[in-house]
């Protein structure tokens, strides 16, 4: 999945605005110009569209773990990925969001993708480990789409 895309999930989900998504990127110390960001929020048939890099997007969802569950100063930063997965970006959502496996299993449910018990731990595996799997587009929009019901219930 584009991580434009996955940016634009969580700014609707969140219901904040580009200079709050700018803050939040620099909880993890990146620096952001509202410029970008708004380049980045942008569809990509649209004037002024700038693909969100995996470094940016990595730095983001640090950011939104600090912003959601705040900064641990004890337990030491971890370098940041070079190129993010889709397994990487459900990852961190599940610690941002402190989701437990009843949790995403729930959130599946929602989003009409019922998911096994040892189909999902897959995802949360090492690659190279036997029962990896990979994170699919679907199962990643999907996942987006569960957890925005969730945070932002219907009206």
């Amino acid at each position: 999945m584009m991580n434009n895309d996955v940016l634009r999930s969580l700014r609707y989900m969140l219901d904040v605005s580009e200079p709050k998504l700018v803050k939040i990127c620099q909880l993890a110390d990146y620096r952001v110009s509202i410029e970008d960001m708004a380049a980045y929020l942008k569809k990509d048939d649209e004037e002024g569209f700038q693909p969100c890099s995996d470094e940016v997007m990595a730095h983001f969802l640090d950011g939104l773990v600090f912003y959601k569950r705040g900064k641990d100063e004890s337990r030491p930063r971890l370098p940041v990925e070079k190129r993010i997965t889709n397994n990487a970006i459900l990852k961190k959502l599940r610690v941002a969001f402190e989701l437990r496996d009843e949790d995403m299993h729930a959130i599946l449910e929602a989003a009409e993708l019922p998911m096994g018990k040892a189909e999902l731990s897959a995802l949360f595996r090492k690659p190279g480990h036997n029962n990896y799997r990979e994170c699919g587009d679907q199962v990643l929009r999907n996942f987006l789409r569960g957890l925005t019901q969730r945070v932002r219930p219907a009206d």
